[in-house]
């Protein structure tokens, strides 16, 4: 199992330098796609050692896969894989000159986020997430316009922010193990709580390490850099970045906490995370109700999404299967909408949401995707978004804090209902008589990635073996007990 763990890492980084050193179109337009796959069968087959050998896999004290870091590492390869395939006609349109790098800013992406995932030590997972910083502002900017570029400086500037408060905290606790005798920035031994940890700096560390990398996660009010971003990059990275690097960043969280939970106990990360939650919520509820873009309306979307998902991390073990269960399906549908998403904007010419209209009369191919990914996304049944959502706002009023999800509660309903009127806005209704139009019915791009993503958000909540067992075994680690 030990080239499971350096697979997602290899082939990424070699995919990259074979696509700026070889002028290749085939190997430049699939490269990506490569790479996605060689992250998925990896983490696939470190979930299959799992769930039938327990315990977990590592290469010295930097990297280690236990039964989360392996599903994280499905979920990357899943999303990449979605966005890299359904975004394939995105590249055939990208600019020559730029295409090779392109291809290879994209598998180092993936492998960067690998490398978060699987890595042991902090201080290792911190250097990773500030690579997707540094391979991501390039592919925000690929388009060259004063838009994207302009996201793309945004970006790096609020990102590096964030990190470099992040690496602050991770200082700090690195200097609140060596007052001990095991100086170390391992996750596994600093999250036993057995070293006699300082509680000050413990303390003073989470919080800045949280703070840094609730800045990647979206969460507001450090948000301001997403809606900006994901509406100015290409498709398939829109996709990956709002479905796969917010999670990262708040798989960081997860086990910055686990660390601070074992020294000085939950209740102070859970205010500051039900803070940031709300807080996500609501500006994702405000900004929904007159939003003008629907690619912009799909980035506020994820701020919405990684608000609830920070609440169900700060309920803690009673929420956190309903948590990881979310991160995949909110994943797989959020790469399927920007993927679409791009395709409407190439046939339609515009992200304006008042200039598409009647899209189901006019182009069914594009608007019943869209249509069933939203249906998801929002939160219906049976996708697992629905059950995830409904799993931590049970967990919430168990474990007492009824007032939070209540709130929550009620700004899903606005954000529901102004998700459900832009949506109708776009796709519903019939062009008048006086204007002739012939239907589509293209999906102008692959179908496949589409239908098996959308399937599996729909069946996967209903799966006890293995998808139960895993997220059990993956919150017990959490837990410190695996």
């Amino acid at each position: 199992m030990e080239l499971a763990l350096l697979t997602p890492l290899a082939i990424p980084v070699v995919l990259a330098l074979l696509s700026l050193t070889i002028d290749s179109a085939p190997l430049r337009r699939y490269s990506p796609m490569a790479s996605s796959a060689a992250v998925l069968v990896s983490g696939l087959l470190l979930i299959s050692a799992v769930l039938q050998r327990g315990g977990a896999t590592s290469i010295s004290d930097l990297l280690r896969s236990d039964a989360l870091s392996s599903y994280m590492l499905a979920v990357v390869g899943a999303v990449g894989l979605v966005s890299t395939w359904g975004g394939l006609s995105s590249v055939a349109a990208s600019r020559e000159r730029t295409a090779g790098s392109y291809g290879a800013l994209l598998s180092l992406f993936l492998a960067a986020m690998s490398l978060a995932v699987l890595a042991d030590s902090i201080g290792l997972m911190w250097a990773a997430i500030e690579a997707t910083t540094i391979a991501t502002a390039f592919l925000v900017g690929h388009h060259r316009s004063r838009r994207s570029l302009e996201a793309a400086w945004k970006y790096v500037i609020l990102g590096s922010v964030g990190v470099a408060i992040a690496l602050l905290g991770i200082v700090l606790i690195y200097a609140a193990s060596i007052g001990t005798d095991t100086p170390t920035l391992s996750w596994l031994v600093l999250s036993q709580g057995r070293l006699g940890l300082d509680p000050t700096l413990v303390t003073a560390g989470g919080a800045l390490a949280v703070l840094g990398f609730a800045t990647k996660s979206g969460l507001a009010p450090m948000h301001s850099w997403l809606p900006d971003a994901h509406s100015q990059a290409p498709a398939p990275v829109s996709g990956l970045m709002s479905g796969v690097l917010l999670s990262v960043a708040l798989y960081a969280i997860l086990r910055i906490q686990t660390i601070t939970n074992a020294v000085i106990g939950p209740d102070f990360l859970r205010v500051m995370l039900s803070i940031g939650g709300l807080l996500s919520l609501l500006v994702a509820a405000s900004l929904l109700i007159r939003q003008r873009d629907y690619k912009r309306m799909l980035a506020y979307s994820s701020i919405e999404h990684m608000g609830l998902m920070a609440i169900g991390v700060a309920i803690g073990p009673a929420a956190l299967p309903a948590v990881l269960l979310y991160i995949l399906a909110h994943g797989l549908i959020k790469a399927t909408l920007f993927v679409i998403s791009g395709r409407i904007l190439a046939v339609e010419g515009t992200a304006v949401i008042a200039d598409v209209k009647h899209l189901l009369a006019r182009r069914p191919g594009v608007a019943v995707p869209w249509l069933i990914a939203m249906s998801a996304l929002i939160g219906f049944p049976p996708f697992s978004i629905f059950f995830a959502e409904v799993g931590i706002i049970t967990a919430g009023w168990s474990v007492g804090m009824g007032g939070v999800v209540g709130v929550a509660l009620l700004l899903l309903l606005v954000i529901f209902a102004a998700l459900t009127r832009l949506t109708v806005s776009m796709t519903m209704g019939s062009p008048p008589e006086s204007e002739p139009f012939t239907i589509d019915r293209q999906s102008h791009g692959p179908r496949l990635p589409i239908i098996l993503a959308l399937a599996t958000t729909a069946t996967m909540a209903f799966i006890a073996e293995p998808v139960g067992s895993l997220l059990v075994q993956a919150t017990a680690v959490l837990g410190g007990t695996n």
